[in-house]
């Protein structure tokens, strides 16, 4: 798509918020950042503080949103293993995590729900970004990456969108000419990472609308459908087995009467595969108890 037909075609907000209200409860990709150089982290100091200013960009040529959302699971089980599994829930699937997760939760037992919620799901987001000034990463500066973000700093984003009060008016972030720069602002409160101080500037065209550099800003932009591409999940039965090792326990066999009839002979089971150490510090957890209780009620009303 060209600049000029980005120009005559431009997100309008109103699509916008119907898009994200669409996918209230569904929709999703793959979660694809560690060791990917295309993904933006913030850098915060030993006080846990950090600041950069970034620029929402608009969607890529043949992509409806410029962002793109999915859950995934991540945390060490008694085995010592890490599960860190993008969620099939995201793409509208089954997924063993969540089917255990509701079990646990449907007990009634406070052991169990808080088991659920070590191993509930978590938010994510993707979009393109220019990185307007990120003084403790410079190199940066200049580029168009992508920025994972959660819940917090996308309400952020709906909220600039739909402004609850008379004397402010709509903006759309993605927009090159009419958008805003977000100013993100970081904190450490109780140990999570807090992004309330974020916000985002006054409307302001990127480059003072020159034309030269925002096409240049566009065409660097990356797609965003591979993360969505149900061919990047794993399988059913895959995420299943993981998750039994992880857990120390055996695969729950499903396989058909028929099946098994026909396997009279014994098997050598497959070695399980070797997966790479992950620290805690590389698995960022939500702190959103009204997110996670929700979770689990939407669960247990549907069992």
């Amino acid at each position: 798509m060209s600049l000029e037909n980005l120009k005559r075609n431009k997100d309008q907000i109103s699509k916008l918020l119907q898009a994200a209200e669409a996918v209230g409860e569904g929709s999703g990709s793959q979660q694809k950042s560690y060791g990917d150089d295309r993904i933006w982290k913030p850098t915060v100091d030993k006080a846990g503080n950090g600041y950069a200013v970034l620029r929402f960009l608009p969607s890529k040529e043949g992509e409806e949103l410029p962002w793109v959302r999915y859950w995934d699971h991540g945390f060490k089980g008694p085995t010592g293993l890490w599960y860190i599994e993008n969620s099939l829930t995201s793409i509208g699937q089954q997924d063993p995590i969540s089917e255990m997760n509701s079990k646990l939760w449907n007990t009634g037992l406070d052991e169990d729900k808080a088991l659920a919620r070590e191993r509930k799901r978590r938010l994510h987001y993707i979009a393109n970004v220019y990185v307007v000034s990120d003084a403790s990463n410079p190199q940066n500066e200049g580029k168009v990456m992508l920025f994972k973000f959660g819940k917090k700093i996308f309400e952020k984003v709906m909220d600039v969108m739909q402004p609850q009060f008379e004397d402010e008016k709509p903006i759309n972030p993605f927009d090159l000419w009419e958008g805003a720069d977000f100013k993100l602002k970081i904190r450490n409160l109780e140990g999570y990472r807090n992004y309330d101080k974020s916000e985002f500037s006054d409307k302001t065209s990127l480059f003072e609308g020159d034309e030269t550099k925002l096409e240049a800003v566009y065409s660097q932009t990356h797609p965003l459908k591979e993360f969505t591409e149900p061919s990047n999940y794993k399988t059913y039965e895959e995420l299943k087995a993981k998750l039994m090792r992880v857990l120390g326990e055996e695969v729950e066999d499903t396989r058909t009467l028929k099946q098994e009839s026909q396997m009279n002979e014994p098997t050598v089971s497959p070695q399980p595969k070797v997966h790479e150490p992950v620290t805690a510090e590389e698995v960022n957890f939500d702190n959103d108890e009204d997110e996670t209780m929700s979770y689990f009620a939407k669960l247990a009303s549907e069992n």
